[in-house]
């Protein structure tokens, strides 16, 4: 499918790729804002899925709804041209797979911060209506020591026949919980399940139900106990209850920080509310990408300049100007009156002294014109601001030409009380000030 770098994709341009998996190919883009964002453009054969896409497409408004810091909110879809795809916040940092398997388990303080996170993240999740159904390690990217979930909704609405080769079970085994092993159709319990599952991995670096052929792997799923000889003590109950075998048995999603906080007394206390400290938006491949964001082309992203956007807040609707174009804005409306007023001034200062000083009112108009060529001229090379040139030398050509009919039509007592009062005016309203 390899959509080259540069391309456009509806309103959004495809800086380079992240990876591919089994729904689709992902990029790293931006969008009309200038902000980073990640497209995953589905493979052709699920494409050709209409029901599928349908069904997703019906999913879609349900996962906007998803909002948090540990979460990869999805920004927007575009389900119906030829070349379906989704486009979510992307999230730079490592996969929590590929943590553990460089720098070992985790614990202490962040095994703390992680479990709190996943929780915040199902919780969210599933207040929305949806059910993640893959979560596992290269499911969650850790960034800034805080975890955020990516994918979700998207295995549970793609799951057809024509997507996934007949008889397969989408998703990992090892983290799928049993009941969708044995063909049920998934609830938020089996998210719960994978949660259990993928928090035992972090912190003993183990998979719960061992290695080996997928056939393997589900079967202990399904008849076994997870393997869980390392969890801290703290952790250990609520994982087993995660991980029953009988979903009613399985804690809510809404009640894991309660039980968290509960059983961590000591880690709570230390360890403060996650904060949003991510850069800008996306989503990634849930199966095989797990270093790619590492592996990206760097000249291809950092040849743009692109802006920051933060978990919690919306983007702003296309056409709706950003904070920095609004303070731009401003910065050209004072310019302007700065223009205005300055030039109106000098011209009737210069105008009061014609007849007694002449040279005194060359000099002012002389300053002044100077002064706006050279405005004019830093703007025009070093900023490449047209506008402003142009306003700098409209000002100095109007405060000639008004110097010129006050000086032809007004006497010289006339001009200097209308100066005067200028004067006092401007005086009076910096004192106010």
């Amino acid at each position: 499918m390899g959509a080259p770098d540069g391309e456009r994709l509806g309103p959004y341009r495809l800086l380079s790729t992240l990876g591919a998996g089994g729904f689709g190919e992902v990029h790293l883009a931006l969008d009309p804002q200038g902000r980073t964002v990640a497209i995953k453009i589905l493979h052709p054969h699920v494409a050709a899925d209409t029901t599928a896409l349908a069904r997703l497409a019906r999913e879609v408004e349900t996962m906007r709804r998803v909002q948090g810091p540990h979460v990869a909110e999805v920004l927007d879809a575009s389900l119906d041209g030829a070349r379906p795809y989704l486009v979510t916040r992307y999230v730079q940092g490592r996969p929590l797979s590929a943590v553990i398997s460089d720098d070992g388990p985790i614990g202490g303080d962040d095994l703390v911060r992680l479990a709190r996170g996943l929780a915040e993240a199902l919780a969210a999740v599933h207040a929305a209506g949806v059910v993640h159904r893959d979560l596992k390690p290269a499911n969650v990217i850790l960034t800034d020591g805080e975890p955020v979930v990516i994918d979700f909704g998207i295995a549970c609405a793609l799951d057809s026949p024509s997507v996934t080769v007949s008889g397969a079970i989408l998703g990992t085994p090892g983290y799928l919980a049993p009941e969708v092993l044995e063909g049920t159709e998934p609830g938020a319990e089996a998210d719960l399940f994978s949660f259990g599952a993928t928090l035992a991995h972090a912190a003993t670096g183990r998979h719960p139900y061992g290695t080996g052929p997928a056939s393997a792997v589900g079967y202990r799923v399904v008849h076994h106990d997870p393997d869980l000889e390392g969890v801290p003590g703290w952790l250990e109950p609520l994982l087993r209850e995660c991980m029953l075998r009988d979903p009613a048995a399985r804690p809510l999603a809404s009640t894991l920080l309660a039980r968290l906080d509960a059983e961590a007394p000591a880690a709570r206390t230390a360890i403060p509310r996650a904060r949003p400290a991510f850069a800008a938006v996306g989503v990634q491949e849930a199966t095989d990408v797990q270093d790619a964001v590492l592996r990206a082309p760097e000249a291809g992203v950092h040849a743009v300049t692109t802006r920051e956007w933060r978990p919690g807040q919306r983007p702003p609707p296309p056409g709706k100007p950003s904070a920095e174009e609004l303070r731009d804005r401003r910065r050209a409306v004072l310019h302007r009156r700065w223009v205005i007023g300055t030039g109106l001034l000098v011209s009737l200062t210069a105008a009061t002294a014609r007849n007694p000083l002449p040279e005194v009112s060359l000099l002012f108009l002389t300053a002044y014109g100077l002064a706006m060529l050279v405005d004019g001229g830093i703007a025009l090379f070093a900023r490449r601001n047209r506008t402003r040139m142009l306003v700098d030398l409209a000002g100095a050509a109007g405060a000639i030409g008004l110097w010129a009919v006050l000086s032809a039509f007004f006497s010289t007592l006339t001009l200097a009380l209308a100066l005067g009062t200028v004067v006092f005016v401007v005086v009076a309203i910096l004192l106010a000030g």
